[in-house]
């Protein structure tokens, strides 16, 4: 606990108040922590893998020896300052460390936050040995900017506002583009803005808001925070009853179909592509704002008003369920816009006096106030699991206020982008402390994500790290007092505390690890109560739950903020250069708790390497596959699973979370409005959604290709010998499939040979023209001839499944509801109808009984036994002669994996739907509503 003494008259905080005593937890005196570490050198050498180029490169530099490669490339250059190659340039952690934390301890100690100098030191020992045994990170820009020349910014989220006036609107420009330049984003609600269906004072009718979203999307474009550490990353509100609420949910989807069509025409469409710029509104995440009312009209399938701004009156009335199915349509094509619950996010709100909350920063988990910002620290959850398995609360406690009070002393020394935002921070002093590793943390104590006993816990955790937050704030107001909007909003405030106390109370918990988590935070949230009763409370806002994507990798985080793990392997870079493909190290620890021996452990650890998953795994009891459960792969959580663990951490947090719900690419329309519908039942802040390949300009990893060698540089060898083609006989089976694709019909003709396999496709399509006619003809005798010469039918499955071009949408086929093309559908149904189940099920691609049949619990490979046709003599390759090779080595694919997300991909032998990094080229992989490289740091749009 706690306490506070007397300090020296000059040491006291406002009217005399007494500072805080520290207690060392995690050094020991007259041992600097430095001194109690090993450290080591090496060379940072990092490379654009697909052309070789040198990004960035610093030899000699020091961390720890337990410090990943990963987490010591992105530091050294992320976040040391000073020029490449000078002598001013940082090469030690020791001198980042020192340089960030001795502003937090000069300012702190000047400041009276401190009983006495000694207490002083305590706190920088007690805060480099946290940082340096990666327990906790500050976010990007404290790294970035505090202890040098540069203005100290210590925010990574901005909220802004603008008003329904001309000077407003280029005023919010200038901000922007203002935070956007210092690697920032920035968020705001439009609705103030009049819309194109109301009157303008000189009697024209005025743009609407989203009129005024080109321009501003086109400066983020252009300045791209920088140029240096990140895209800009902005987020757009519009209130649900705001007349251009249609125009502003199918802004996004109009756009993507301008990408199909630009990106068939030859255009070069991918993100950062040349020609990508042409296209608008591609640098916000868009999100509307709904009300209870309206969810309420949509529950009862009734009427909702749209009003005009300046009096508003209802303008115009509609369906509610019809606005909330074109927002979860327009979510289904493109991922936007996403959902905030406006009446929910204002309930919680702890300075409702000072105005309500109509934004979030662009991932959704900060809001507060108009013109205000937030600064970000996370925890780095697994180094609070000891060996006995139990969650070491103490440590958890004791550190939690050592963040809380560091951030609060940030806010006296930083400076901001605009006035207007120092001025709300400084009067409301809002922070966002959060962690990461939950999804590594509930698999190493054996909880599966989506169980009731993982979300106690998470729960239980969330909850402790809240009531100490808040504890320790009011400990600050009787130091160094409340902030400056509490007097105002004292009664609102103190309800929040007794919503978030009571919610804690309604915690059922299930095993003795969350008893024990759980029975701490409810005496913290106690003893809140008592203290901020007597004292008040220092800041508005304390905690929230971030992406965490550079500094998780900085933390060497198996998973970011709440993300369950991505997949059970791991890419993992190896000091001295080269890399492995690993089985995730908290899977043997998920083993051990569970009481399995050694030997089974070693056993069910080779299986993953082999395949990626545990099913089957030697072993491994049925009933603990769900511990293993990940965001993608053979057992990827239900969409649902991760909305019920943002709904269990949800009343603990005095922000939002940072998640995007992924969703396969076989879910509907009706599946989306489900998840929207369930987030706002379960209290949730806000939620978006990204359904598997739903943007076209978002690219698909393709490698490039290897440069082929000349003519004359070719080995001189003995002639190949040919691939031999393998014609049908006269007489050969033959399927004919009718089809219709958004309304275009079409034939297909597959015929087989008698024991090998499809060899001949021809399609025809309806009301044709000879043109297309001729095409279709060249393009069936193309794929007969290879399919004859040996090239496996799933090769083309592979390589036509999921492109996307008109006609698409419908089908007349109840194994394939939706396609993204003629060819989509064709070679999906080819797939059924001659491949066998594990191949198909490798591609994702899978019947409508054998979906049911998953999700019922059953196996769909036992259909296979009752099927008609004998699935193996359907299995197409026929037989060729083909020129000798050395076999593949067996681990070939980790030679080509250059992250986990690749990893993943050859896994599950299709490719993920996530962007490439700009800086380095390596596949990005998620991390909270954003992405994130594993090969830089470079994230797109989130510290």
């Amino acid at each position: 606990m706690t306490e506070t003494v007397s300090g020296s008259a000059s040491r006291r905080g406002k009217g005399g108040r007494k500072g805080l005593k520290i207690e060392r937890i995690f050094t020991t005196p007259g041992v600097h922590p430095y001194d109690e570490l090993r450290w080591e050198r090496r060379d940072v050498v990092m490379t654009n893998w697909r052309d070789g180029s040198v990004n960035f490169e610093q030899r000699g530099v020091e961390f720890p020896d337990f410090w990943s490669v990963n987490a010591v490339n992105i530091v050294a250059s992320k976040y040391f300052r000073g020029a490449v190659g000078t002598p001013q340039r940082e090469w030690s952690l020791k001198q980042l460390v020192d340089r960030v934390v001795k502003m937090y301890v000069d300012t702190g100690l000047a400041q009276g936050y401190f009983a006495s100098e000694q207490d002083a030191e305590v706190f920088d020992h007690e805060l480099k040995h946290a940082l340096v045994h990666q327990m906790f990170s500050f976010n990007s820009p404290v790294w970035f900017n505090v202890g040098t020349r540069s203005p100290q910014q210590v925010s990574a989220c901005f909220i802004l506002s603008v008003d329904d006036t001309m000077e407003s609107i280029l005023e919010w420009y200038k901000e922007e583009g203002v935070i956007f330049k210092g690697g920032s984003g920035a968020g705001l609600n439009l609705s103030r803005i009049r819309s194109s269906k109301e009157l303008l004072s000189s009697g024209g009718t005025a743009s609407g808001p989203v009129s005024f979203m080109r321009g501003a999307d086109a400066s983020a474009g252009t300045i791209k925070s920088g140029g240096a550490t990140r895209r800009a990353a902005k987020m757009v509100v519009l209130d649900v009853d705001h007349p251009d609420v249609a125009e502003f949910i199918e802004t996004k989807s109009r756009e993507e179909n301008k990408i199909r069509a630009l990106r068939d025409a030859g255009f070069d469409m991918d993100l950062g592509g040349r020609d990508i710029a042409s296209v608008q509104y591609q640098n916000a995440n868009n999100s509307v704002r709904v009300s209870d009312e309206f969810m309420r009209a949509v529950e009862s399938d009734g009427e909702f008003g749209l009003r005009a701004r300046l009096s508003g009156e209802i303008v115009e009335k509609i369906r509610a369920k019809e606005l909330f199915r074109l927002m979860a349509k327009a979510a289904w094509e493109c991922a936007d816009p996403g959902i905030q619950y406006d009446d929910t996010i204002n309930d919680w709100h702890t300075n409702p006096e000072s105005g309500r909350i109509t934004a979030s920063n662009p991932c959704s988990e900060y809001m507060s106030l108009d013109n205000s910002s937030c600064n970000l620290a996370s925890i780095n959850l697994l180094k609070f699991l000891r060996e006995d398995g139990a969650f070491d609360v103490q440590k958890f406690v004791k550190l939690t206020e050592l963040i809380i009070t560091a951030m609060d002393v940030s806010i006296t020394f930083a400076d901001f982008p605009t006035e207007k935002i120092a001025e709300t921070t400084r009067d409301y002093r809002q922070l966002g402390i959060g962690y990461a590793n939950l999804g590594a943390l509930l698999m190493a104590t054996g909880h599966a994500y989506d169980s009731q006993g993982g979300r106690s816990l998470a729960a239980a955790i969330t909850s402790l790290m809240t009531g100490v937050a808040y504890r320790r704030s009011a400990e600050l107001a009787g130091v160094v007092g409340t902030y400056d909007g509490y007097a105002r909003n004292a009664e609102a405030h103190k309800r929040v505390m007794r919503k978030h106390a009571a919610a804690n109370d309604a915690i059922r918990t299930l095993d003795e690890t969350d008893k024990a988590v759980h029975a701490a935070a409810t005496k913290q949230w106690q003893e809140c109560l008592k203290t901020g009763d007597r004292h008040g409370y220092r800041n508005a806002q304390a905690s929230l739950l971030a992406p965490t994507g550079t500094i998780g990798l900085m933390m060497d985080c198996d998973t970011t903020g709440i993300e369950p793990d991505l997949a059970l392997m791991k890419f993992k870079k190896l000091v001295g250069g080269g890399s492995m493909q690993i089985v995730n190290l908290t899977v043997p620890r998920a083993l051990t708790k569970l009481g399995y021996q050694q030997e089974q452990i070693e056993a069910i650890v080779e299986y993953i390497g082999e395949h990626g998953h545990v099913v089957d795994a030697p072993g491994l009891r049925p009933e603990h596959y769900e511990v293993f459960d990940c965001a993608m792969g053979e057992r990827a959580i239900s969409p649902m699973g991760h909305v019920r663990m943002m709904a269990a951490t949800q009343p603990f947090l005095s922000g939002a979370i940072s998640k995007t719900v992924n969703m396969p690419e076989q879910a509907t329309i009706e599946d989306i409005e489900k998840v929207y519908f369930e987030g706002w039942r379960l209290g949730l802040k806000a939620l978006a959604i990204y359904r598997d390949n739903c943007k076209v300009g978002q690219p698909l990893s393709v490698a490039k290709k290897a440069k082929e060698p000349k003519a004359e540089e070719a080995p001189a060898e003995a002639a190949a010998p040919r691939p031999v083609r393998k014609r049908l006989p006269k007489q050969r089976p033959a399927t004919v499939t009718r089809f219709s694709v958004a309304g275009a019909e079409g034939y297909m003709t597959a015929s087989s040979y008698p024991d090998d396999g499809v060899g001949e496709v021809f399609l025809k399509l309806g009301k044709q023209g000879s043109t297309l006619a001729g095409v279709m003809d060249a393009f069936s005798m193309a794929i007969s001839i290879s399919l004859q010469y040996g090239v496996p039918l799933e090769t083309w499955v592979e390589k036509f499944t999921n492109m996307r071009f008109e006609p698409a949408g419908m089908t007349d086929d109840p194994d394939i509801r939706m396609a993204t093309s003629v060819m989509d559908y064709i070679f999906r149904r080819l797939a059924l109808d001659h491949l066998p189940y594990e191949d198909r099920a490798a591609l994702g691609i899978l019947s409508a009984k054998e979906r049911a049949m998953q999700v019922n619990g059953e196996d769909p490979a036992s259909l296979q036994h009752d099927d008609q046709l004998d699935r193996e003599s359907l299995a197409q390759t026929a037989e060729i002669t083909r020129p000798a090779a050395a076999a593949p080595a067996a681990n070939a694919p980790a030679a080509q994996a250059h992250s986990s997300m690749e990893v993943i991909e050859s896994r599950q032998g299709r490719t993920a739907d996530a962007p490439l990094c700009l800086t380095c080229g390596t596949k990005m992989r998620p991390a909270g509503s954003c992405y994130v490289c594993e090969g830089c740091g470079s994230t797109s749009g989130c510290s």
